[in-house]
């Protein structure tokens, strides 16, 4: 399933899109999951990471495309920008963030299914990453696992360190470790989880990562998570 949010102002053309999406669905044995705002400020409010492609009018009364795709993108570097424009002299700045492209208006069909055939795509190869929801202030993140180095608990809180900065995130550690630990990650110590990944070295009772940071190994903890960074070394294709 995909799921698409359309902003846009404009009744009939929400009308419109929605009809050439169902009739690509009916062509290409796809389903979609349909959102609609009438506005770029709707979206932004309270962004949630749960979308896969963005069909943004440029031209709103509140908060025009250009602006709500960045915003966006702040928070989610992973969602598929498509225009949907009355001039290509706004559609260029969709380099800025990383747009897949635009259509004109009138939308004419074939132009649509084509860059949205893309768009899909794209959508397909990201759907093998795994991905955590982060509640951050405007919104949430999704940040892909695997920049994560490790998360430390905090209390009733978590903190993430990533490559793209750290994040303050309401616990338990025990669910992150829930979730985590299929996916490659182990804890060297109580308050440390571990993307196994990006583990550069073991020296004694420390573990170094790949960004430099160097964690406790715990004398309870290390038999099991020795047994699992082994593990996960001898399943690493070379």
């Amino acid at each position: 399933m995909i799921r698409i949010a359309i902003v846009e102002d404009e009744k009939n053309y929400v009308s419109v899109l929605e009809g050439y999406l169902k009739r690509f669905e009916e062509e290409n044995q796809v389903h979609f999951q349909i959102s609609i705002f009438s506005d770029g400020l709707d979206i932004v409010s309270d962004y949630t990471a749960d979308y896969d492609i963005l069909l943004l009018d440029i031209q709103m009364k509140h908060l025009d495309g250009m602006k709500t795709a960045e915003k966006i993108r702040e928070l989610d570097e992973d969602v598929e920008f498509i225009f949907i424009t009355s001039t290509v002299q706004f559609a260029v700045q969709g380099y800025m963030v990383d747009a897949l492209g635009y259509v004109l208006k009138p939308v004419p069909y074939l132009a649509f299914s084509q860059i949205l055939g893309k768009a899909i795509k794209q959508v397909q190869k990201k759907q093998t990453k795994h991905y955590l929801n982060i509640d951050v202030e405007g919104g949430q993140l999704r940040l892909d696992i695997s920049q994560i180095y490790y998360i430390e608990s905090q209390r009733h809180n978590i903190l993430i360190h990533s490559e793209k900065g750290e994040f303050l995130a309401a616990g338990p550690m025990k669910k992150m470790e829930a979730l985590l630990t299929p996916q490659g990650f182990s804890k060297c110590h109580n308050a440390y989880l571990v993307n196994l990944h990006h583990i550069a070295g073991v020296l004694q009772n420390t573990v170094l990562l790949s960004d430099k940071s160097e964690l406790p190994i715990s004398r309870a903890r290390k038999k099991n998570f020795m047994y699992e960074l082994t593990d996960y070394v001898g399943g690493m294709p070379r």
